[in-house]
């Protein structure tokens, strides 16, 4: 699968290539297709266009190999593969029970859910003011 994916990134380059050297229908970023030589621009148009058609071609292929051999082949990706080997392997263990002092044998006490005391208010929200009372009575003379 290694040299499959070799294979179809160099395909992947060398359309990219040949895409760049073609001749625009502008003439704006083409190389191709100017002065003499031993082809002529249409010679060479044709040859580029054909090359182009093959690569893409090719590349589509190697495509579907790779999906073919990805689905088909070893499960995951590589990065959980790669997170499968670094991590450690960590076998959960039954929770030891409590030691029990000075050897008796003993049931420990049940755990309780409701505290024993209230508790007290934190400085995050202020206390309740208590209501206010009634006024002491005036002692009569």
């Amino acid at each position: 699968m290694a040299f499959l994916l070799v294979i179809h990134l160099l395909l992947a380059v060398a359309l990219i290539g040949v895409v760049l050297i073609q001749k625009s229908e502008g003439g704006a970023l083409g190389i191709g297709g100017g002065g003499g030589g031993f082809m002529s621009a249409r010679g060479a148009a044709n040859f580029l266009t054909r090359t182009t058609g093959i690569l893409a071609g090719l590349f589509m292929l190697t495509s579907l190999a790779l999906t073919f051999f990805a689905h088909h082949g070893d499960s995951g990706s590589i990065v959980d593969r790669i997170e499968q080997q670094q991590a450690p392997t960590i076998v959960p263990s039954e929770p030891a029970a409590p030691a029990v002092p000075n050897g008796s044998t003993a049931a420990p006490a049940p755990a309780s859910t409701a505290p024993a005391a209230p508790v007290p208010a934190t400085d995050s929200a202020p206390a309740p003011a208590a209501a206010p009372s009634a006024p002491a009575p005036a002692p009569a003379n």
